[in-house]
């Protein structure tokens, strides 16, 4: 009977222990976060090789030390990650269930810390091995890592019961700890547990009134004994004010190193002018989708910047022909992804300095690569112009193709004028015929897309079709077998006149290097002036995919060297400019007040419901207004508005069509007017008695059990949805 006590009393204890450190032990670890994993998706992160910051003797033999320790600000907190390295000299595995590292400040808050998924199940450290375990904590924004106090603690069951741990030591973070790398100096990086060192190469700068582009260029050697996949890591810009900026990364797609080689990265993004340009880092972070956290793995400092000498663009050159003098000047060079190409494109300005206006001359041109590779040209012509008047400028630009795979150095773009006339032998197409005028010289590494930092508006400044690009959100529509990822851009028109946009080209680009065409909705109505329209751009991507550190490639769409018109297939784009897109806002309102669907905003009152011996109807007020200056394209768009009871499986739903809410209208008394029946459609306009119903006798006997069910929201687009709103209502009472 005492063995049977005993033995009670132990689960007990054993229960409460588990009750009060849930989070910290290793068996729950990996649930505590609160957050559900997309399908298919895994947090394995690589790892830094930080400064160790102290030991933690556990005998004569074995030890713990702590080391990795990395805190990345986010959105109003901070993430900690940290390692444990544990060293068993001893001559008996060494269980690590046994033992779990606590956090706390000086201030005495105990922080609650978790293991990373990837090292969940390691726990058997051999005897004469040592084995890394990685953990993570997330900390609000005044805490620095010099507040940090890390414990080792043995689960003691001996001890009061108030605790039931036994501390074994601690260790402080110093007040000099620094996890940056000098700069010039290289920095180990664990991916897949093979040592892989980091080193800034170079830093290369341009600017213009509105922003700094930098390039960084960051050398990645595999000093390991096997070959490893680069992760799609996401690299930031951080400022000496903390201000943290995205960079795109080329030719990252699918890297693999192999052991004992070297790889360059350009790391491209915008930073304001405003900004100061000392003591900038580089930050590399991977995220975690199924954490929802972006975890730190290195930090550089950049080395000052380097001479960009031997590049054209910005400098004027002229050139004279029959005609007369005229002015280039190279503007941008880009390389953009195409289908299963790239295209080469290179911009400039032809300009008349003189004071006679002059024709435009019959251009045309290739571009040259590491002066041994010729690629074809064709001239577009972005302004709508037949010639030059004194002091004024027209746009172009030059368009190649190339494959995806190509590598090179320098790149000129030789401009030629077509003389109209052949060679000697007659051979020679009167229309090849060409004599050289300029050549203008670019380097790969600053062959720059301008990236555009999210809320920042855009501008294309050309003659008579001026005008700007913006993101304003980004929504994931789940589906069965895959999920619809869409970007939503405003578009303005910065004409004095109506004018009709341009088509567009879209891709979207993640933070693996992947590449994703976006179809484009289309606003074929002119745009007033100071007019703006929403284009609603999408891609399928596979289901649970991580989006995050996701941006967007938008240009002006190109047919057989004119700007796209009408229903004509684009054969290419041109002043594509790139977007880095928001993280998703996943919140769901409790509540269907004033409920946002851009340009539109929805909501619901008096909501009722009523049972007969037909079945149940569900009946509500609406008010739905809308943006007028926002002209949109919303083909694809539906509202779902479910009721749902799970407990007695009841659930029916009904479908509103977004191209349905321009239908109607009101007059002053807030009576329906037009073709459309606010009983059965949603349509601008305040109007009562919305209903949905579901036939089936059989559910008076249903309902008459339950008291609460839900009312769910979806936007929905082809087919799929994402829950915005959700309420629980009561049967038969009136809410609002």
């Amino acid at each position: 009977m005492n063995s049977k006590r005993k033995r009670y009393k132990t689960c007990i204890v054993l229960l409460a222990a588990v009750l009060a450190f849930g989070s910290a032990l290793p068996a729950f670890a990996a649930e505590s976060g609160g957050t559900t994993p997309p399908s298919g998706t895994t947090a394995t992160v690589s790892t830094g090789t930080a400064p160790a910051i102290g030991k933690v003797a556990l005998n004569a033999t074995s030890y713990f030390e702590l080391k990795n320790v990395v805190m990345m600000p986010e959105q109003g907190n901070k993430t900690v990650t940290f390692t444990v390295g544990v060293h068993n000299g001893g001559t008996t595995d060494l269980q690590f269930i046994d033992y779990w590292p606590r956090l706390r400040t000086k201030s005495g808050n105990q922080i609650s810390v978790r293991v990373l998924p990837q090292d969940k199940d390691k726990n058997r450290i051999p005897a004469k091995s040592s084995q890394d375990i990685s953990f993570y904590a997330t900390v609000n924004e005044s805490t620095d890592l010099k507040d940090l106090i890390f414990e080792i603690i043995k689960w003691d069951f001996s001890m009061p019961e108030a605790d039931f741990v036994r501390k074994i030591g601690d260790v402080s973070v110093p007040d000099d700890y620094s996890v940056v790398t000098p700069a010039g100096q290289a920095h180990t990086i664990q991916m897949a547990s093979n040592p892989v060192k980091g080193t800034i190469k170079k830093v290369l700068m341009s600017k213009n009134e509105k922003n700094y582009t930098p390039t960084v260029v960051l050398n990645l050697e595999n000093v390991g004994s096997k070959s490893v996949a680069v992760p799609g890591y996401q690299y930031l810009l951080r400022t000496s004010e903390g201000y943290m900026y995205p960079l795109d990364a080329k030719a990252v797609k699918d890297l693999t190193l192999n052991p004992q080689t070297n790889k360059d990265i350009d790391l491209t993004g915008s930073v304001p002018v405003s900004v100061s340009t000392e003591g900038w880092q580089l930050v590399i972070v991977q995220n975690a989708q199924d954490l929802r956290l972006n975890l730190p793995i290195a930090f550089f400092a950049l080395p000052a910047v380097s001479d960009t000498d031997g590049v054209d663009t910005g400098k004027a050159f002229s050139f004279t022909n029959k005609a007369g003098t005229y002015t280039a000047q190279l503007n941008t060079v880009q390389r953009l992804p195409w289908e299963d190409q790239d295209i080469l494109t290179a911009g400039f300005t032809l300009s008349n300095k003189g004071p006679e206006a002059l024709p435009i001359p019959d251009l045309t041109g290739y571009f040259k690569l590491d002066d041994n590779v010729k690629v074809e040209a064709k001239l577009v012509r972005t302004d709508n112009v037949i010639g030059l008047a004194p002091n004024a400028e027209a746009q172009f630009q030059f368009i190649g193709k190339i494959p995806y795979t190509s590598q090179f150095g320098k790149v000129k773009l030789v401009l030629q004028e077509k003389t109209g006339s052949g060679s000697s032998d007659g051979k020679t197409d009167q229309q090849t015929a060409a004599s050289d005028l300029l050549e203008f010289v670019h380097r790969s590494e600053l062959m720059n897309i301008p990236y555009n930092n999210f809320g920042e508006t855009y501008k294309v400044t050309n003659v008579g079709r001026s005008v700007s690009y913006k993101v304003r959100s980004v929504t994931t529509y789940a589906g069965d077998t895959a999920d619809t990822y869409t970007a939503l851009l405003e578009v303005g028109n910065l004409e004095t006149r109506a004018s009709d946009i341009s088509k567009l080209v879209g891709y979207f680009k993640t933070a693996q290097g992947r590449y994703y065409p976006a179809s484009i909705s289309e606003v074929k109505s002119k745009i007033s002036p100071e007019g703006k329209a929403l284009l609603l751009l999408s891609t399928n991507i596979a289901k649970g995919f991580p989006t995050s550190g996701t941006s967007v490639i938008i240009g002006e769409a190109v047919t057989e060297g004119k700007l796209t018109e009408a229903d004509k297939k684009s054969d290419a784009y041109v002043n594509a400019a790139a977007y880095w897109l928001p993280q998703e806002d996943f919140t769901v309102k409790k509540d269907f007040k004033n409920i946002d669907l851009v340009p539109y905003q929805l909501s619901f009152s008096n909501i009722r419901s009523i049972i007969d011996q037909q079945g149940v109807k569900l009946k509500m007020d609406y008010e739905l207004t809308k943006d007028l200056m926002l002209n949109t394209n919303m083909e694809g768009r539906k509202l779902i508005l479910e009721l749902d009871d799970a407990d007695r499986k009841i659930k029916f739903n009904k479908e509103f069509d977004f191209k349905d809410f321009d239908g109607g209208s009101t007059d002053k008394q807030g009576t329906a007017s037009g073709k459309l029946d606010p009983k059965d459609k949603i349509f601008i306009g305040k109007h009562k008695d919305l209903e949905l119903q579901a036939d089936d006798k059989n559910l008076i006997f249903e309902v008459s059990y339950v008291k609460k069910f839900k009312l769910n929201l979806y936007d929905s687009f082809q087919g799929q949805k994402k829950l915005i709103a959700t309420k629980e209502v009561e049967w038969f009472i009136t809410t609002e």
